[in-house]
């Protein structure tokens, strides 16, 4: 039988303390129990510690098959899941068996991937060489009528929140830094000769080890894509190689997934200047590789 009064792990539990959804975190128990009787589903214990903005569980359908449960707090950036794992029909990725959208909720019924391993857990050379195969599986053309964001849409948001945080505090990053990194957020995205279908969120934590080899969870699909992209948020996870030797990492990924290495220098920089404000061990990072 499916808790009634599921338990919430404590990633999220923190994540919705600190960010004011807690009333969200209320609506979790009816959720689970409604999915539960309408996907004929028997649901377990959330895996824990969990993410900040999605509660996540192994469940049983009617006939015994695995699958996981994911009931999360929509947000921009991963509102059209859905969307891309139907596009994408389980290569490269998860597999969907079915999905919805109510009020401030999405969920999803995933298959589940087993062991389950993170690819976290290997080295981060063998972590390159996984992503490496695996995004040029996810890169294709989403079909006619999609109704996914575009790459640029994305990056001039970035690029405006930048701006709007070093306005209210121009102490935090370097100006000159601060202006060529929104510039060339904004100026990337229509400079690509491929567009394709991107994950953007791909990384080692995202990536799990699954009879079918190692999958994509968690995407947050965007159109209209420079493949390019989609290699920097693996390199922005590798922080300790990345401090090391930015360019030199740029440079291999580049070459496992036979990229522009001087324009994954150029997105990386662009990434790092927008993540500095919050991450300042970033900025260094912007300065060593940027490219005028």
């Amino acid at each position: 039988m499916t808790d009634p009064m599921p338990a919430l792990p404590r990633n999220l539990v923190e994540a919705a303390e600190r960010e004011g959804r807690m009333a969200w975190l209320g609506t979790i128990a009816a959720s689970v129990a409604r999915l539960a009787r309408a996907w004929s589903l028997t649901v377990g214990a959330p895996f824990q510690p969990g993410g900040q903005t999605a509660w996540v569980a192994p469940a049983y359908t009617r006939d015994g098959a695995p699958r996981v449960l994911k009931i999360a707090w929509r947000h921009w950036e991963s509102e059209q899941e859905a969307d891309g794992l139907r596009v994408w029909a389980g290569h490269g990725a998860v597999r969907l068996f079915a999905a919805e959208s109510l009020g401030e909720t999405s969920a999803v019924l995933l298959e589940r991937c087993r062991p389950g391993t993170p690819l976290a857990a290997r080295q981060e050379p063998e972590q390159d060489e996984v992503i490496a195969g695996l995004l040029p599986q996810l890169w294709v053309q989403p079909p006619p009528g999609h109704r996914f964001r575009s790459l640029a849409t994305m990056c001039q948001r970035w690029a405006a929140e930048l701006d709007a945080q070093l306005a209210g505090a121009p102490g935090l990053l370097d100006p000159g830094l601060a202006r060529d990194g929104s510039a060339m957020l904004r100026a990337l995205p229509a400079t690509a000769d491929r567009r394709v279908l991107l994950a953007t969120d791909a990384h080692a934590g995202n990536v799990l080890e699954s009879e079918r080899g190692y999958l994509l969870i968690d995407p947050k699909p965007h159109a209209d894509g420079d493949p390019t992209f989609d290699a920097v948020q693996h390199l922005l996870n590798c922080e300790e190689r990345l401090q090391a030797d930015p360019g030199g990492l740029a440079g291999r990924m580049a070459d496992l997934l036979e990229l522009d290495a001087e324009r994954l220098r150029r997105w990386l920089f662009a990434r790092c200047v927008q993540e500095a404000p919050n991450w300042p061990p970033f900025a260094d990072i912007a300065r060593r590789i940027r490219i005028d």
